[in-house]
């Protein structure tokens, strides 16, 4: 079928109601086979109450239906089609509407059933409500705004947590992010001595903790998992854009005229790192533990930059925790054997 452009007139209908939404127009333009357009005049008649069946052009969206599909509700399609009103036919006995034909087919179907399962998409559900709108379909306008209240007060529990690909990437994603972002680097392999034996008891909890506290921030803060860094187990806290805190989880120790390698689990630090790391976040909302954690005041001393302040200065600042980073030397005589408890 040709492409077509119709332009909107004010139909003589009485009602009100259908006043300012008539659909109908009495002319149509049709390109011709020279890149021209030609205007054709259509006939505005009344529909033929005993006309059983209707064909119906919408926007260029081709229907077929029955005159008791479409005056079965009280509408504006009922007003068209029940004979009270002229419509707008073409020379093919074609009845046009002016409007998108891409959700009629729901329009009809909610006709026939008085129900339709409507789209999961939530801007398609807001295009099926702006045309059960201009039908003046209530029911149909209802079904919509319910769908969509339940949409905006469903809760998505998923919690998305990148994982580091690359150092080109990790600087990417906190470049780019607004929110606060907290990162564990753990690498078990990356050892060449061996473990002490609550080592790899304290990286599962480092592994633990960092999967509660995401979930508890979820959606305040962005965490990331990375594999590919130097360390063993260490943490980073960055707010806008620059790295804030680090603490780390590894030493080194001897026993027994040996490196052994020793992950700690420093599990008030880093959840207190992790409260402090909020006063980044924009717009700040209330967290009760941190202000239980600064006494009433969120941010403590390490909040946003007052006036004077040295932003510059405080850019390149980063707290460093090393937890127990530090060698231990047997200096007992040779052949005396030396104990070291985690």
């Amino acid at each position: 079928m040709g492409e077509v452009a119709m332009s909107a007139e004010a139909t003589t209908d009485s009602s009100p109601s259908l006043e300012n939404c008539a659909p109908l127009v009495p002319t149509q333009h049709r390109r011709d086979g020279r890149g021209g357009v030609n205007e054709v005049t259509l006939d505005l008649k009344p529909l033929n109450p005993s006309s059983k069946y209707v064909k119906l052009n919408v926007g260029g969206s081709l229907h077929y239906t029955t005159v008791q599909t479409l005056t079965k509700q009280d509408t504006m399609l009922k007003a068209m089609f029940s004979g009270r009103m002229e419509v707008l036919t073409d020379s093919e006995g074609w009845i046009l509407i002016d409007r998108s034909g891409r959700h009629f087919g729901t329009i009809l179907n909610y006709l026939r059933d008085g129900s339709v399962s409507l789209p999961e998409s939530q801007r398609e559900l807001e295009e099926v409500l702006c045309e059960a709108r201009y039908y003046l379909i209530q029911g149909l306008v209802e079904d919509c705004q319910l769908a969509l209240q339940q949409k905006s007060e469903a809760y998505d529990p998923l919690c998305h947590i990148p994982m580091v690909t690359s150092p080109k990437e990790e600087q990417q994603i906190i470049s780019r992010c607004s929110k606060p972002v907290v990162k564990l680097l753990h690498n078990r392999s990356n050892n060449k001595y061996s473990y002490t034996s609550n080592s790899d008891d304290n990286l599962l909890k480092n592994i633990e903790l960092f999967d509660k506290l995401a979930l508890r921030f979820n959606g305040r803060v962005l965490f990331i998992k990375d594999v590919l860094g130097d360390e063993i187990c260490c943490w980073s806290f960055y707010g806008q854009g620059r790295k804030i805190a680090e603490v780390c989880c590894t030493s080194i120790v001897y026993a027994t005229e040996k490196k052994q390698t020793k992950v700690e689990f420093p599990e008030a630090r880093i959840f207190e790192e992790t409260l402090n790391i909020l006063i980044y976040e924009t717009p700040r909302v209330p967290d009760k533990a941190l202000l239980e954690a600064t006494g009433g005041v969120a941010g403590g001393g390490g909040g946003p930059l007052r006036a004077g302040d040295d932003e510059d200065g405080r850019e390149h600042r980063v707290r460093r925790i090393h937890v127990r980073r530090h060698i231990m030397h047997d200096e007992r005589p040779h052949g005396h054997q030396a104990v070291f408890k985690d």
